[in-house]
């Protein structure tokens, strides 16, 4: 027997759909529900190493954690990761099959991996009593309709109903949810059961005569009125604007146990991939992490943080342009910290040689660390575990770049020279020892009387977080209504909003 399942889709890219969905698998398995997130296709440079060595994105990994299931790629089919404005890597199952063009994929490559992503969605509904799929962007994208994968096509496909969900601290909720409905074909209005508010603040009685008007004018119910939480800064997509004002990243969690806070500056390079690996900084009490783009920003900076890229020859020509690269060479001949993580270690290396991702041929990294990286045209897609400063780490690998790492004392697969580390390994700071004992360091090496606080659980913090999206969905949407649209599909009657699809 096939499971049910329910389309998450958005009125707009970061409407909430990542979160709606964690929260409603969070809410499903705490109801005694096996229940699996799925995404067909996601644009996104945060991405994550399942344990048999796929890359998906990094909210399908969360989501997955939501329904406290182990990572797949059956979860995230598709993959694109950006290169510039114009092109993308695809990902494929997990595995990179080649750049194409914006126009090459949607025009015609797109469409012949639908039979891949229903596949995938197919094999969750076999073993999972329900299936929480998210859209991407709006359904009522009618250019990208022809070929999609992701909305209503998979909507389409599996019959699922849709529920869109709209962020109306944006402003005008209602004119997107009529509108999102009626520029879709008859077929796919068929489809949308009705809306989900998110981020309400205020009083919600003062919303329901809205609420009345949108079901007059498109017989649909709104299935419930999120409040707007704050701290929910969980790993999105490549929404930076929302993603980086999380109070993971802006807000001192508790006052620092030491007399000092510490300051981590963490250079917003282009094409930032896997920015949440400073997450875990940001959960310490008294770390203060911001992201930055000019040198006099890394002024009072304790840590200075590289982080990873999809572009590495791109962030050091960007990192010289705006002078942070010559400031980064000062701190360290000044022995104060930096780190690199990825293509953020690649560019404090010595040299790269680049005929895979730039195609630039042999460039100068910034000398900091005795580095020499060659990038391969095979990505390293591996869940290495180790120990560094007497600590046990976890982390994952997603890079081309191989390192020789020519000198300098050994720091995970990298070195450290000084108060420089490198290591191509992203998640490595949520292993709560190795974390503590890095900033120990980096406090000792800054001069500031920072102590980590000895029992923050990095993981106990992310399942708060989690619990709290479910908390939002069973205490402020109707669950009864919402499982039914899961089990049963979307109810009969539902008219036709004209106009309807050009």
């Amino acid at each position: 027997m096939r499971g049910g399942g329910l389309l998450v889709a958005g009125t707009t890219s970061d409407a909430g759909k990542s979160v709606v969905t964690a929260g409603i698998c969070r809410w499903l398995v705490r109801q005694g529900v096996k229940v699996a997130p799925f995404k067909g296709q996601n644009m996104s440079l945060n991405s994550y190493v399942t344990r048999e060595g796929a890359e998906i994105g990094r909210a399908q990994a969360m989501q997955a954690q939501a329904a406290r299931l182990e990572p797949s790629a059956l979860m995230n089919p598709v993959l694109l990761k950006p290169g510039s404005d114009r092109s993308s890597q695809v990902v494929l199952m997990g595995r990179p099959v080649g750049e194409l063009s914006a126009r090459g994929y949607h025009g015609g490559r797109q469409q012949a991996l639908l039979g891949t992503v229903v596949e995938c969605l197919e094999e969750l509904r076999a073993t999972h009593d329900a299936v929480i799929c998210e859209g991407a962007g709006s359904p009522a994208e009618i250019n990208l309709r022809r070929n999609d994968i992701v909305n209503m096509g998979i909507a389409r496909a599996a019959r699922f109903p849709v529920l869109v969900v709209g962020d109306i601290d944006r402003g005008g909720v209602f004119a997107q949810f009529f509108g999102t409905t009626a520029l879709l074909a008859a077929e796919d209005q068929e489809l949308v059961a009705g809306y989900l508010v998110n981020k309400f603040r205020g009083d919600v009685t003062l919303l329901e005569p809205g609420l009345d008007m949108l079901y007059g004018l498109t017989g649909r119910r709104t299935f419930g009125v999120l409040p707007y939480a704050h701290g929910l800064g969980i790993d999105e997509e490549d929404g930076l604007r929302v993603s980086l004002r999380g109070a993971v990243r802006e807000s001192v969690v508790a006052p620092p146990v030491g007399e000092d806070v510490l300051r981590v500056a963490v250079c917003a390079v282009p094409l930032m991939s896997n920015f949440t690996d400073v997450d875990a900084l940001a959960a310490e009490p008294g770390v203060v992490v911001r992201f930055v783009d000019r040198p006099e920003e890394l002024a009072d900076a304790d840590l200075v943080v590289v982080p990873g890229t999809r572009g590495t020859v791109r962030a050091l020509a960007w990192l010289r342009e705006r002078g942070l690269a010559e400031a980064l060479v000062r701190r360290a001949a000044e022995g104060r910290p930096v780190l690199g993580i990825c293509g953020g270690f690649q560019a404090l290396g010595e040299r790269i040689e680049d005929e895979v991702e730039s195609r630039a041929g042999e460039v100068d990294g910034l000398g900091l660390l005795p580095v020499a990286v060659r990038f391969a045209v095979e990505k390293t897609l591996t869940r290495p575990a180790g120990e560094a400063l007497g600590e046990r780490v976890d982390g994952y690998e997603i890079h081309h770049g191989v390192a020789d790492v020519r000198g300098g004392e050994p720091f995970l697969d990298g070195c450290r020279v000084g108060a420089v580390w490198g290591t191509h390994w992203h998640g490595s700071l949520e292993s709560d020892g190795f974390r503590r004992a890095f900033l120990r360091e980096v406090a000792r090496a800054a001069g500031r009387r920072f102590v980590p606080a000895p029992g923050t659980s990095f993981a106990a913090l992310r399942e708060e977080q989690l619990d709290r999206l479910g908390d939002l969905i069973e205490q402020h949407a109707d669950t009864d209504a919402l499982w039914k649209l899961i089990e049963s599909g979307r109810p009969g009657g539902l008219p036709f909003v004209p106009p309807g699809a050009p």
